[in-house]
């Protein structure tokens, strides 16, 4: 049996602490209201400046001038012509040309006039859309550094809550191929699942804050959204209030961490009663059990990825956005599962795991960083090459605002396990495994992060408190609910099927 040290069980109340300090900390240091938002914005924008504004004041002072030398210099060649005349004559003329001269000044001036008097209100209604324009500015900042702590808490939650969701999807594929090398680390892959039901708990929890408006990171439940009278009116989300209703959305929330839930629960109580049982009951009723929840997955993890996350661009979709969340917090899970391992390997527990079994775990780990990688290109060069200006926004966004975390999680997720675990002999060895295990679970929180801020903060992110917070919170909470699970139960099944050939499985 697995004893919890004391050691590991005090860092993650540490880290709990720790975490709920920061998480704390970034709410209290949200702008709380509009002018705090306008000392921001004017700290970061000290040096912008209004010449602008002077041109067409010295652009006006020049007429005047103008229009005198004219009228002077009219005057004097019409009298220049007229030398020759009479004095009576000369002296009616240069009255009428006085009287003319004298009009056409006047007219000039009126045109003067009216043009400075169409500046002034061209100013006024330019000053006027300036100011609404700062207005609405200051107001979205303040909407999204409110959303920051709100966005760093969901990040990490849903994070470590699909990384769960990857173990038990490995697990359930385990479970229905009947493989042979993997049951000496079953008891791993439920320890971890263990978390499921506490991090669904919380997650649902921020689902309905969400919706009660709490916070505000779902545009689509924006008050007035649907509402053809309201301001905030938005079309193309009104013909999606079918689907995209808080009622409908929080009870498919529910049915898929229910669902989740149960299939953790049953297969684990399946596989301690076989443990006891004398034939393979519990066993085939596993198998059967795990088909039916891999159909109920992969159904619940599309919309899932839908609903959670892309909802949060309720004008962007992605055909393969699905398939693309579930490629990181599988190969997430996995990796999860081999740190565990490790990690139980090297306090002299699970005596039947070899290097065999650590290299397998390490194939599906570069295998499955290829699969995501595969689906990243594929999803962003076909939005990229089409160009179309409702699909391409959502990478420019990230590209423009976001242009360290994007392409770093090319070099985290791809790159570096890519260079590292390519090397068969690299895949057996503990130091190498582990640290490509913590960069590509970094890498994956790191495009979880990319997925879900630029919707919800936009280009007010960085990673501050919150976020480094957050992750230790739920880093700490997952350490102590994981390995307390593990105390529970004998960390080597007994009567598994393929348990022998798991033992002396070798690679």
């Amino acid at each position: 049996m697995y004893t919890f040290s004391q050691r590991l069980k005090t860092s993650a109340y540490i880290l709990i602490a720790l975490g709920l300090v920061g998480i704390v900390y970034g709410f209290l240091s949200t702008p709380k209201t509009i002018e705090d938002v306008e000392k921001i914005v004017a700290a970061a924008h000290h040096e912008g400046g209004h010449e602008g504004s002077h041109s067409a004041t010295a652009s006006h002072e020049s007429h005047n001038p103008a229009a005198h030398d004219s009228h002077e210099a009219s005057h004097q060649e019409v009298a220049t012509n007229h030398e020759a005349t009479n004095a009576t004559e000369a002296h009616e003329a240069t009255d009428s040309i006085k009287i003319e001269a004298t009009d056409s000044a006047h007219v000039a001036e009126m045109a003067v006039t009216s043009n400075h008097a169409l500046n002034i209100v061209a100013k006024k209604e330019k000053k006027i859309d300036e100011a609404q324009a700062h207005k609405e500015h200051i107001e979205h900042v303040f909407h999204q550094l409110q959303n920051k702590p709100w966005a760093a808490l969901y990040v990490a939650c849903i994070f470590f809550l699909l990384v769960t969701m990857g173990a038990l999807a490995f697990y359930a594929i385990q479970q229905v191929a009947q493989a042979g090398w993997s049951p000496v680390l079953f008891r791993v892959m439920q320890g971890i699942t263990a978390y499921l039901p506490v991090g669904s708990v919380i997650f649902f929890i921020l689902l309905i804050l969400s919706g009660t408006h709490v916070n505000h990171l779902f545009p689509w439940m924006a008050e007035g959204i649907t509402d053809k009278n309201s301001p905030n009116y938005d079309a193309l989300i009104a013909g999606k209030q079918g689907y995209l209703n808080f009622g409908f959305w929080i009870v498919r929330a529910a049915v898929f961490l229910i669902g989740w839930n149960l299939y953790r629960y049953y297969s684990r109580k399946n596989c301690l009663a076989q443990d006891e049982a004398s034939d393979d009951f519990y066993y085939k009723k596993n198998f059967k059990l795990s088909a039916m929840f891999l159909v109920f997955f992969i159904v619940s993890e599309s919309i899932m990825a839908w609903d959670w996350i892309m909802s949060l661009d309720p004008h962007w979709f992605s055909t393969l956005f699905g398939w693309y969340v579930f490629a990181s917090f599988f190969v997430s899970g996995i990796t999860t599962i081999s740190m565990v391992t490790l990690y139980l390997k090297s306090k002299g527990y699970l005596e039947y795991v070899n290097s065999s079994h650590i290299h397998d775990l390490s194939k599906f780990m570069f295998g499955i960083s290829v699969f995501w990688t595969y689906l990243w290109f594929s999803q962003f060069m076909l939005i990229w090459y089409a160009n179309i200006p409702e699909e391409v926004t959502y990478f420019i966004t990230r590209i423009n605002d976001y242009t360290l975390p994007f392409w770093g999680a090319v070099g985290l997720n791809f790159v570096f396990p890519f260079l590292i675990l390519i090397n068969t002999d690299f895949k057996r060895v503990a130091p190498i495994i582990v640290t490509a295990g913590v960069v590509i679970l970094f890498g994956h929180y790191i495009d979880f992060f990319n997925m879900i801020m630029p919707a919800t903060v936009g280009d007010q992110w960085f990673i501050g408190v919150s976020e480094i917070g957050s992750v230790l919170f739920f880093l700490g909470l997952f350490i102590l609910v994981v390995f307390n699970a593990l105390t529970k139960a004998p960390l080597t099944p007994k009567r598994n099927p393929y348990m022998e050939e798991s033992k002396h499985f070798h690679y």
